[in-house]
């Protein structure tokens, strides 16, 4: 991706501090961009920091259904650290809400879970891009274990998602 569109996109997401803005308590969240395949950290909704993603293997749209391959789209929130993933570390997206639920229901299929935001694949074998593409995983939100173990240094469990195509 071109520095100069990270750099609007990173103007697109961050507003501009005001007076109200002193002295109020900081709000930490999480914005995913899926077209862009970027995860933004956002404080007080501004950019602090951006990650590289990759996204479920038929990334495009709304999650409907277990085993499509989609990344969820709307609003979470992160609710559990798993410290034994399959994919080194990883933190869980409370998908599905009670939308997704509703919407599955109406469909007659299972809506899925076990959303994450994880590391790289635990094992010797090749990097899951390498055989998969570019977007490898089954739905959920992937990063290299580094920026792994740093979002799980800023990111507190609690924290509000929002994703977005």
């Amino acid at each position: 991706m071109k520095k100069g569109l990270i750099v609007l996109l990173l103007a697109l997401f961050t507003t501009h501090a005001n007076a109200d803005d002193v002295g109020e308590e900081s709000t930490l969240s999480v914005r995913v961009d899926k077209s862009a395949r970027l995860m933004f950290l956002l404080e007080n909704n501004r950019v602090i920091k951006y990650y590289r993603i990759a996204l479920g293997a038929n990334p495009e749209g709304h999650k409907l259904r277990e085993g499509d391959k989609r990344t969820p789209e709307g609003n979470y929130t992160l609710d559990l650290v798993n410290e034994q993933s399959r994919f080194y570390r990883s933190i869980r997206i409370n998908y599905p809400n009670t939308n997704d639920i509703a919407r599955a229901a109406r469909l007659g299929v299972s809506p899925g879970g076990q959303i994450m935001i994880h590391g790289q694949k635990n094992g010797n074998g090749p990097h899951p891009s390498e055989s998969r593409g570019a977007d490898w995983t089954d739905g959920c939100i992937a990063i290299s274990n580094d920026e792994m173990d740093e979002f799980l240094s800023l990111i507190p469990v609690g924290t509000p998602i929002e994703i977005v195509w």
